[in-house]
């Protein structure tokens, strides 16, 4: 072996090296980037459970205690005999489901007309569809609170079920339509061939093939009607019927004046009402990560 080779061997170990050495620094940092993030993301829902098991006299300590000298697990208790916390617990659980249905039901159907059938003026009606988007829900607040109340609808849940079965929202029709689009039209020609009509192709072809799309669609509806404020704030008035959202406010109390904290109590209820979406985000999370990343293969 000649100098120049042994130059060229040497340079390139030192090379390869260096290459071996910055992508261990470079996977580190990733590492410690990541953790930090977990950790920022992580630290309210810890700062809620531990707020929720410790005593009224700790709540305002400083410096606080991140880690509960003294737990309290009575606080769940009391929370739920001070306020009629199962049943907003239920009336919430009965709007979620009832919308979310009609959300999934209903952005399927509209979904799979944009996708597959060719009628004048689609385009511009998706497009229309879309642009709804980017659209505040406060613009259409007041023309819908008269709608609504026109109707005998208020201190009902009617207004917060009745909307999501007529399309499900602008997102979730662009997420239904980009799936069922990146399907292969052989399947419906086949079933045409069988003698399948446009429903029965939906029903029995497509969807069983669009769970994850399905699952995406159920999850944000689910965790959007979960912790829905505005809707039942203005449309419920009765106090049994309120929702989660609406029923933590009356843990809200002026300490200034001299009333008793109640904030273990209303971290108590929020970790309560947090935990479904939890669970459900957890048991759906495949699903969900494939819906998204499918619907956007075909434009």
């Amino acid at each position: 072996m000649g100098m120049a080779d042994s130059q060229a061997l040497a340079f390139r170990t030192r090379h390869n090296r260096w290459a071996r050495v910055t992508r261990r620094v470079e996977r580190l940092l990733l590492y410690l980037l990541v953790i930090a993030l977990s950790i920022s993301f992580f630290f309210p829902l810890y700062w809620t459970v531990t707020t929720s098991i410790k005593p009224t006299p700790h709540l305002y300590r400083f410096p606080p205690d991140w880690i509960p000298r003294a737990v309290r697990l009575q606080n769940y208790v009391d929370m739920i005999n001070e306020v009629p916390y199962t049943r907003w617990m239920l009336n919430t659980a009965w709007v979620t489901v009832l919308a979310t249905l009609g959300t999934v039901i209903s952005c399927c159907v509209v979904g799979y007309a944009f996708a597959r059938f060719d009628f004048p003026g689609r385009d511009v009606l998706f497009l229309v569809t879309l642009s709804t988007m980017m659209f505040p829900a406060q613009i259409t607040l007041i023309p819908t609170f008269v709608l609504f109340h026109k109707l005998g609808w208020i201190n009902t849940f009617k207004p917060l079920t009745v909307p999501a079965w007529f399309g499900g929202g602008a997102f979730n029709i662009f997420l239904m339509r980009q799936f069922i689009r990146s399907l292969p039209r052989d399947l419906d020609e086949s079933a045409e061939i069988d003698g399948a009509n446009p429903l029965r192709i939906l029903v029995n072809v497509l969807l069983p093939l669009c769970k994850p799309a399905l699952a995406t669609v159920a999850v944000i509806s689910f965790i959007g009607h979960w912790n829905d404020f505005i809707g039942p704030l203005i449309y419920l008035q009765d106090k049994r019927k309120f929702t989660l959202a609406v029923g933590l406010n009356y843990f809200k109390t002026d300490v200034a004046a001299g009333a008793a904290p109640m904030d273990n109590f209303m971290m108590a209820a929020v970790s309560l009402s947090a935990l479904p979406c939890i669970l459900l985000f957890f048991f759906a999370q495949s699903y969900f990560v494939q819906g998204v990343v499918m619907s956007g293969i075909k434009g």
